[in-house]
């Protein structure tokens, strides 16, 4: 089969075909870009804008994480959240001497409930690139998607909490920062914590496996609810009215 006709069946079921040296190059790119999430989050740390923060998806809080050098310099407060058993007890290992770190092993969802987390089977993760390993879904294909053989995929059932379970167990009072990687769940928990009037926090969340139409959606509430918004490697950083000074801040 010929790669324009191979290029056509794949474009009909919704999928494309990349260049893998694209994707290589576009990596390297983005981990040595001066204008980085880490970047913007130093800044944010920096102009004291965050004190405490909310991680979903934090899976071993060292493996591609963004803010676990922050929370540690600037011993701030944080609840960490983790469904996958393993990766819960590893995120725990990881801030053993942190004092003002809490962590909650379970999925944010809308309804309190036992569901299953689709991951790869321990045993076949070195098949596999480091960044499978923090690939857990409530959508199987997810995994399929990512180059993840069927064969090589189990479940896990994990507890659930609602925000306004997670928020009244930890009796929250100040949010800053919203942090999301949900694995494609990301647009549905945006779009439930929007419906909280209790807190406008900074919210970053990964865009590039939301569907087109929730994220659409998702959009139009972030601008009904006066955010603004830009991404920065494949994920999106939203701010409501009040850090107007962000804008100053990251030279937007």
């Amino acid at each position: 089969m010929s790669f324009k006709i191979l290029k056509k069946v794949v474009g009909i079921f919704g999928f494309k075909l990349i260049d893998k040296n694209l994707v290589k190059n576009e990596r390297v790119v983005k981990e040595n870009s001066f204008f980085s999430l880490n970047s913007v989050l130093k800044k944010f740390f920096f102009y004291k804008l965050i004190e405490n923060i909310i991680q979903i998806g934090a899976n071993d809080g060292k493996r591609f994480d963004e803010i676990n050098f922050f929370i540690k310099k600037f011993n701030t407060k944080a609840i960490l959240i983790e469904p996958i058993k393993k990766n819960f007890l590893e995120l725990k290992k990881n801030y053993k001497n942190s004092k003002n770190v809490i962590f909650e092993n379970s999925a944010i969802t809308k309804k309190n409930d036992i569901v299953y987390l689709f991951k790869v089977k321990d045993s076949c993760l070195n098949k596999y690139g480091d960044h499978i390993k923090g690939l857990n879904s409530f959508d199987i294909n997810h995994l399929i998607k990512h180059g993840v053989k069927k064969k090589h995929i189990i479940k896990e059932k994990v507890s659930t909490l609602t925000f306004n379970k997670l928020l009244n167990k930890y009796h929250l009072k100040k949010l800053d920062l919203l942090l999301i990687d949900a694995e494609g769940y990301d647009g549905d928990l945006v779009i439930e914590f929007l419906k909280l009037k209790k807190f406008r926090p900074i919210i970053i969340f990964e865009y590039i496996h939301i569907k087109n139409d929730k994220l659409r959606k998702l959009i139009f509430l972030l601008k009904k609810h006066k955010f603004y918004f830009f991404d920065i490697n494949e994920n999106m950083i939203c701010f409501p009215a009040k850090f107007k000074k962000i804008k100053e801040i990251i030279n937007l």
